[in-house]
């Protein structure tokens, strides 16, 4: 009932701020100088956070313009939009998400209003093989949908939807198809190398569990062969149980689990517990590493490095 009342509310929010930013976005229009040359040529896109704006810009290049809704770092579970994002969005000319559930604000409320004539708007896992939600308590009635969203982390998911939005770029800019298509195949290489280093440098596991802050580590756990453990789930706006921190340091004292996992974008207070109760009840010494969600740079690591580093990541709790 709860959970009816507050979607009802947040339907009725961006009912009223897409009526504004609506009302607004003719005003901005004719006030707003049109862009020239060679702006006014390329083709806007609005894409919903940072992995898929660095898809796009990477596909895109020099005919595209890109702009990202979400702030880079910002959990998207529960990020909602402003006026202004509103009026980028009926003013592009291709709209990309992630779909999967992550964007309920954009799939259920705004495109029911939007006047989407003449735009491309591509769901980058329409089709894609998803995973469903995991059952994690409470806390994952954050999450619209039965589908695990988390798919741009893994390299093998993100080649799929990069190959997405390039059909995009194609069907609505085909006179520059040779264009997307030569940048296209330039990324796949990449991703389709980082696939490839992922399957061999995890071969040799000798262990197969890792403890995770987040549990937004589903489709790399499913491809490449172990098991992730969260703190928290997939929303990662839940506080843990007594019983489920107790819970993960039996699991590690039981499976000799030294590596723990934390994403920079979020806090590390349960992860550190993790490791100072562990460390009290063992002995042992143990590492805590980043993994990164990709939600934007961060020390100094684009989208596909920070796969790099996730992969060198694991290797410490899963190989050595």
């Amino acid at each position: 009932m709860v959970g009816e009342i507050m979607n009802r509310r947040q339907a009725l929010f961006l009912s009223a701020v897409l009526a504004v930013a609506l009302g607004i976005a003719a005003v901005a229009y004719a006030l707003d100088e049109p862009p020239s040359g060679a702006d006014a040529e390329k083709v806007s896109v609005v894409a919903t956070f940072y992995p898929l704006g660095y898809m796009a810009e990477n596909i895109g290049g020099d005919f595209v313009s890109v702009k990202t809704l979400i702030p880079f770092g910002v959990e998207p579970h529960s990020w909602q939009p402003s006026v202004s994002d509103m009026v980028s969005l009926s003013s592009a000319d291709v709209i990309v998400l992630n779909g999967a559930g992550l964007e309920s604000w954009i799939e259920s409320d705004l495109f029911s209003s939007l006047n989407l004539s003449g735009k491309v708007v591509v769901n980058t896992t329409d089709g894609l093989p998803l995973l469903p939600a995991s059952d994690h308590g409470e806390e994952e009635h954050h999450h619209d949908g039965e589908y695990d969203p988390h798919t741009w982390i893994s390299p093998y998911m993100a080649g799929l939807q990069a190959e997405q939005i390039f059909d995009a770029l194609v069907a609505y800019d085909p006179g520059h198809a040779d264009y997307y298509t030569a940048r296209w195949e330039t990324l796949k290489i990449r991703l389709d190398a980082i696939d490839l280093r992922y399957q061999q440098e995890l071969a040799n596991k000798t262990r197969s569990d890792v403890i995770v802050s987040h549990e937004a580590f589903g489709y790399l756990s499913e491809r490449y062969g172990f098991e992730q453990h969260g703190v928290v789930g997939m929303s990662a706006e839940q506080q843990p149980s007594i019983e489920q921190i107790r819970s993960l340091v039996d699991m590690m004292v039981d499976k000799n689990i030294t590596v723990l996992y934390v994403d920079p974008a979020y806090s590390d207070a349960y992860i550190v517990r993790l490791n100072d109760e562990l460390e009290r009840q063992t002995g042992r010494e143990v590492m805590i590493l980043e993994l990164y969600l990709g939600l934007g740079p961060v020390d100094g690591k684009d989208y596909l490095e920070q796969m790099e580093s996730n992969l060198e990541s694991l290797k410490a709790g899963l190989v050595g």
